[in-house]
């Protein structure tokens, strides 16, 4: 009798996405390179441009969020408007496309795609944290991936007399949060890399993936009594100390060292 996980193995493959953006990487190329195929074997502009656009719909399921399909549906259209002689734009060298994918690097390196894109933390989301998570004056906070500070301002409302610093792998990020925020100390590093046993908070925004290696590096490295702080993510092997809902509908989930693990 077949194993019924081997019949689910094909789909399981598809849902095993690439780190992001390759999926959209990969998918506008493939729309272009349909289009031009259909041109080239005499298809009217018409027919091969609705064919080149279902096929960025089709591969935007390779997205794992709204507004990861979002882009991935949307970036043959959006290109392929923006390069009509109308807008002045058809006779753009090929080069001129690449510019985009430089500064995306720049702000979203190689190395961090497996990470959160760059969200901001609403303002209010936590200013109710110190009734669950009290801090005392002086306490050394954390914001793991601070992107540009939007975590760091509304951690530093929550909890005005803390020390706050914020840990950032692009190095243009890094730059602009530190700018925005001369009260941060802001560092270029690996979240994974950097040690969190310093600190008294660890506040993170990341993505459902991530918090299983987050769970494993606090549960390591946080010292008795540190909290680990998650916007609108559950780390679903921890029981939380506390959880609450935010003014804006986001969750935020509170850990509290030494961690008590979910029983299988």
């Amino acid at each position: 009798m077949p194993n019924p996980a081997d019949r689910a193995a094909p789909r399981s493959r598809w849902r095993a996405a690439p780190p992001w953006p390759v999926p959209a990487l990969l998918s506008w190329g493939a729309s272009w390179a349909a289009f031009r195929l259909l041109l080239l074997r005499g298809w009217p502009m018409g027919g091969a441009l609705t064919i080149a656009a279902l096929i960025g719909v089709l591969l935007s399921l390779w997205g794992n969020s709204w507004w990861r399909k979002a882009v991935i549906a949307a970036g043959f259209p959006v290109s392929f408007a923006l390069s009509l002689p109308m807008l002045g734009l058809g006779d753009m060298p090929a080069w001129v496309w690449l510019l985009p994918l430089v500064l995306m690097l720049l702000v979203y390196p190689v190395n961090t795609w497996a990470d959160a894109p760059l969200f901001p933390t609403p303002a209010k989301a936590l200013r109710d944290l110190p009734t669950h998570a009290p801090l005392l004056a002086g306490a050394r906070v954390l914001d793991a991936g601070c992107g540009l500070g939007h975590g760091l301002r509304a951690l530093r409302q929550a909890y005005p007399q803390a020390q706050f610093y914020g840990l950032e792998w692009s190095a243009t990020l890094r730059w602009l949060c530190a700018l925005r925020l001369p009260w941060a100390r802001i560092s270029r590093g690996d979240i994974w890399l950097a040690d969190w046993s310093g600190y008294d908070m660890v506040y993170l925004f990341q993505r459902p993936e991530s918090m299983p290696r987050a769970v494993t590096k606090a549960a390591k490295e946080l010292r008795p009594g540190a909290f680990m702080v998650s916007l609108d993510f559950e780390a679903a092997q921890l029981v939380p100390l506390a959880s609450y809902k935010a003014s804006d509908g986001k969750m935020v989930w509170i850990y509290q060292a030494p961690f008590h693990f979910v029983r299988p």
